[in-house]
């Protein structure tokens, strides 16, 4: 069985058709292309506005003009993570899926699902003809993933509709009212660097096997960072076996729990032994700390290969100043990363959190990116005064970026009521009503939009993110249903 004899069948093609799409964050050129040469084909107004957001809309059916106007919203971007072993350029190959039971899954990349189903529902809605349901816009914006730039650029007056449904949630079952803001914080600082020690041996460090995950859906299973673990790695053999650091680089994205992390350092010939037994002891510490959240973590430090046939470039040979190093190092150790404190208003909800997410100590340069994320305004400038102090207490400067507030819990919503009443005649069991320790672009979208009405759902997604992204298939299915009896029920203006 493949993707393409999945149902509903509908559903399923036109999320085959964006898997075709190359879409990496600020690389969404194909897959913008692809979605206006779908609505042209189909005869369905859709236009990009200045910033690469698709916006399509569809006539409510006959005699039901007279309901409130549905904005669909979903994103067009994916996160570009594979394992280390998989040869995939994100930038032109397509995503190659299948099928295990009741799951569909990747070929060791992330799937996509985050948010190509999404928009696949939506897409759709759009497509059929025997859908009840007033007048409908979808908006699909354009890097949501690293800087939610398209909901940030998305200007006032140019949609219609007063509620949104966006299709961005990873639980079926679950009706979303609320997210988290958040804000990117870089530590940097430069450095000098020494040349070879004579007689010195080059030794490679990978720390790597860890699950990773979605740095807001997934910080409270308390997963391990690979970043965290390659440093308290590297202070062992700094201060037990006097390596010299050439150069560190863990972690990919911002939003991504970091799963692997790799290092170069020199080890003195009559060292050697030493430095492999620190490696082997902190590492069967983490074994047993990670045993349930990491099972399969590993490591590997191993004399450095050069690849065949490539000279040996004598800036990649340099190592950093033993005291500057050590610096560094600890900076990442006392980084704050993970769960800072749960929320008092939602049981269970992650109030605010950071994701350490990536480390570079490379030719003279090194940097901590670091993704916050809150509920409450306040604590996520308190998270950023503590990153702040990190930076100024290991003598390096910080940057912020792209913050962004959170979509306050409406209780009361109308377009709530509904979706709870139509969910419980469906399948006989009452919606959990929650809010997301994750940045929705509900929260940016209702400063330009004040007057939306709002909720989240969406399919059953596992380990967005990551490699090990994967899609609930009978979810989809109910998802479907499930909208389509939504849109029937939306009240009149």
């Amino acid at each position: 069985m493949t993707i393409r004899d999945l149902e509903p069948k509908i559903v399923w093609d036109n999320f085959y058709g964006i898997t075709r799409q190359p879409r990496p964050s600020k690389h969404e050129e194909k897959i913008r292309a692809w979605l206006l040469d779908w609505a042209k084909q189909r005869n369905i107004e859709a236009f990009a506005d200045e910033t690469g957001n698709v916006i399509m809309r569809k006539p409510a059916t006959p005699g039901m003009e007279n309901l409130k106007g549905v904005i669909m919203q979903g994103h067009m971007d994916m996160v570009p993570q594979k394992n280390a072993d998989v040869k995939h350029d994100f930038e032109n190959d397509p995503i190659e899926t299948w099928v295990d039971g009741d799951w569909l899954k990747a070929k060791g990349t992330t799937l996509g699902a985050d948010n190509g189903l999404g928009v696949a529902l939506a897409l759709s809605v759009l497509e059929s003809d025997d859908i009840r349901h007033g007048p409908l816009e979808l908006l699909v914006t354009y890097d949501e993933e690293t800087s939610m730039t398209g909901a940030n650029s998305l200007k006032p007056g140019v949609l219609k509709g007063e509620i949104l449904l966006n299709i961005d949630s990873e639980t079926e079952g679950e009706l979303y009212i609320g997210c988290a803001g958040g804000l990117d914080a870089t530590i940097t600082d430069k450095y000098e660097r020494k040349p070879e020690p004579k007689g010195w041996l080059c030794y490679s460090l990978a720390v790597k096997g860890f699950q990773g995950g979605h740095s807001g859906m997934d910080i409270n299973l308390c997963r391990a960072n690979a970043n965290k673990v390659a440093a308290r790695v590297l202070y062992a053999l700094l201060t037990k076996a006097d390596v010299k650091l050439i150069d560190l680089e863990g972690g990919t994205l911002h939003n991504a729990i970091p799963r692997e992390c790799f290092a170069t350092v020199y080890v003195a010939p009559d060292k050697v032994e030493l430095a492999k037994h620190v490696v082997a002891d902190v590492f069967a510490d983490v074994k047993v700390e990670y045993a349930v959240t990491d099972p399969n973590c590993n490591y590997v430090f191993e004399p450095y290969k050069c690849a065949p046939d490539v000279t040996c470039d004598p800036e990649e040979c340099l190592y950093v100043e033993e005291n500057t190093a050590l610096r560094f190092i600890q900076a990442i150790l006392v980084c704050p990363d993970g769960v800072e404190r749960m929320s008092d208003q939602m049981p269970g909800l992650v109030e605010t959190s950071n994701n350490m997410a990536v480390v570079k100590i490379y030719k003279g340069q090194f940097d901590i990116l670091s993704l916050l994320r809150s509920s409450v305004d306040s604590e996520r400038d308190l998270m950023a005064l503590r990153l702040r102090s990190v930076a100024e207490l290991a003598g390096c400067s910080i940057e912020y970026s792209d913050g962004y507030s959170g979509w306050a819990p409406n209780a009361e919503s109308p377009i709530l009521k509904v979706m709870q009443q139509e969910y419980k005649k469906m399948f006989g069991t009452e919606p959990k009503v929650m809010a997301i320790h994750a940045g929705l672009e509900c929260g940016i979208l209702s400063g330009t939009y004040p007057n939306w009405d709002m909720v989240s759902f969406g399919p059953t997604l596992l380990s967005p993110h990551s490699p090990d992204e994967r899609c609930y298939i009978p979810s989809v299915q109910k998802i479907w249903d499930y909208l389509k009896a939504v849109l029937a029920a939306i009240p009149a203006q």
